[in-house]
């Protein structure tokens, strides 16, 4: 079963396929520090030879705001992550931890001494905030300021070695800072990081080539997003827009350890399934490298097994990772699925976090 066969992701060799996705969770410190719960959390999660990316994680503080959203970029925060990465890697179990801007999707409420967030231009998101407010309207990066920002990356980038990670993953995806100079409908430059498919993308390859250069790229992955239309994203070209990204790594980045899309099916906040006809065949062509495949597999929890034999793609698992930390066997050997709880997603403390059961009947079918 392709599933179950041995992959390589940078210079570690995975036992098996599946991956425990990047799942925002709102469990870290109110100074944005992992907690020993979250190293509870990660390391139920974790296999002998299984890849787990760690939910979005703030690169500096004037990247986020989101409270008890974790951050890598004091020594507090690196102190917390040592303890997650620890479990993980006691299990056996490989880690890769995502760097996360939010660009508009925060608010100068959130923000040191209320600074406007930051995005490609001056466009708000569509609607409302979590808040139940309008979203703000950010201003446009400066050229110095996306050159800082993309060491601030780096600095991340390291620092997340430093705390024992084994390599982290650019988030370029789900409308957020990278996200936000890709989509057409974000990105209304006139400079180099504006108008072309080659001057949106900019960014996101040199954030990708500078993690590279500083960590090396058999350490640094990459998550795309070509169809989502969460926080307002659209783009006039998904197909030539994605495509020139990908064709760019496989031809100055082939040793990156992995490229991570998200299917054109996935809907944010719901549980419906879509009808989408978009595929990722085109980038998986292209793509020589290892290949992660992400969204719907939940609700069609066979359709990773299938996908992966017709691919060979690794499958990432969200929420029904959430509720079953021994998914990995569960799907080993068809064992029924734990329902999982959307309403204790975000919420503080153990409730739908870590007090999720192994399968019961476990050591009576081994």
């Amino acid at each position: 079963m392709a599933l179950f066969s041995p992959v390589k992701i940078g210079h570690h060799s995975l036992k098996h396929r599946i991956v425990l996705a990047p799942l925002t969770r709102f469990r870290a410190s109110s100074e944005g520090v992992p907690t020993p719960d979250m190293a509870t959390y990660y390391g139920q999660r974790a296999t002998n030879g299984g890849l787990l990316i760690t939910e979005a994680t703030f690169i500096s503080q004037l990247s986020g705001g989101f409270p008890n959203a974790p951050g890598i970029y004091t020594a507090a925060q690196i102190e917390g992550w040592k303890q997650v990465t620890k479990e993980v890697h006691s299990k056996g179990g490989v880690i890769f931890l995502q760097l996360w801007h939010l660009g508009r999707a925060s608010s100068s409420s959130m923000l040191p001494n209320n600074e406007r967030p930051v995005s490609a231009s001056e466009l708000a998101i569509p609607g409302k905030n979590r808040f139940g407010e309008p979203n703000e309207v950010p201003r446009a990066l400066t050229l110095p300021e996306i050159h800082a920002t993309t060491q601030d990356y780096v600095k991340a980038a390291k620092n997340a070695l430093e705390a024992g990670f084994d390599g982290v993953e650019v988030h370029s995806a789900n409308g957020y800072l990278l996200d936000q100079f890709i989509n057409s409908s974000s990105n209304k430059r006139t400079d180099i990081y504006g108008g072309s498919i080659e001057n949106r993308t900019r960014f996101t390859l040199e954030v990708v080539k500078a993690v590279s250069e500083a960590i090396g790229a058999d350490r640094t992955g990459l998550r795309l997003s070509p169809w989502s239309e969460f926080q307002g994203m659209e783009d006039e070209t998904p197909y030539e827009t994605w495509g020139y990204i990908v064709k760019e790594l496989q031809t100055r980045l082939s040793g990156l350890s992995y490229l991570h899309i998200v299917e054109p099916r996935v809907k944010f906040f719901t549980d419906d399934r879509s009808t989408a006809t978009e595929t990722l065949d085109p980038f998986r062509s292209v793509w020589k490298g290892a290949f992660i495949s992400a969204g719907g597999y939940t609700l069609d929890p066979e359709k990773a097994t299938s996908h992966s034999e017709a691919t060979g793609d690794l499958v990432a698992f969200g929420r029904a990772f959430i509720a079953n930390p021994d998914l990995v066997e569960r799907i080993r050997h068809q064992w029924k699925l734990t329902p999982y709880d959307r309403s204790t997603f975000y919420t503080p403390g153990n409730k739908g976090y870590t007090d999720y059961k192994i399968y019961e009947n476990r050591q009576a079918s081994l």
